[in-house]
């Protein structure tokens, strides 16, 4: 198995424990900061398991791969928190989070603010939203190499 697939496992494991606790509201907003370390940590972790001489290329390029694998499975956890999340406590708890002005603008315009909570709606902006984190993951992962690579070449 290569390296960079064992460190992009050892940091699915880590989001896969930290989108678990994204199910409790309070606790999602803190696991960002730990969940964009890990995409940087295995990208060190990955170059840190290369042979002697590191060079920064190919740290960055298994630093990517092991980011992209951590990222995909951030990415297919974060879309079923968040869908799971709408159905189990509904759509009307996540447009009562919405300020009062913006429900009257929506309404003003002729949209239905519980549009935005229904689950396919939740599944597109997570979609989304994941997409964009694969992308943060791979770049981080590619840094934290790098990082590494240049720090400890030996």
């Amino acid at each position: 198995m290569p390296n960079w697939l064992k460190a992009g496992l050892i940091g699915a494991a880590v989001v896969v424990v930290l989108n678990l606790l994204a199910f409790f509201p309070c606790v999602a907003c803190l696991t960002l900061i730990p969940t964009l370390v890990t995409f940087g940590c295995v990208g060190a972790l990955a170059a840190y398991w290369m042979p002697p001489l590191r060079m920064a290329g190919p740290a960055a390029g298994y630093g990517a791969l092991a980011g992209l694998i951590t990222g995909l499975v951030d990415a297919v956890m974060g879309v079923v928190v968040i869908v799971a999340s709408t159905v189990f406590w509904g759509s009307v708890s996540a447009v009562s989070q919405l300020p009062p002005e913006a429900l009257r603008e929506l309404q003003r315009a002729g949209v239905d603010p519980s549009l935005f909570a229904a689950p396919l709606a939740s599944a597109f902006f997570a979609t989304i939203c994941s997409g964009i984190f694969v992308v943060i993951a791979v770049g981080l992962g590619a840094l934290g190499g790098v990082i590494f690579a240049a720090v400890k070449p030996e």
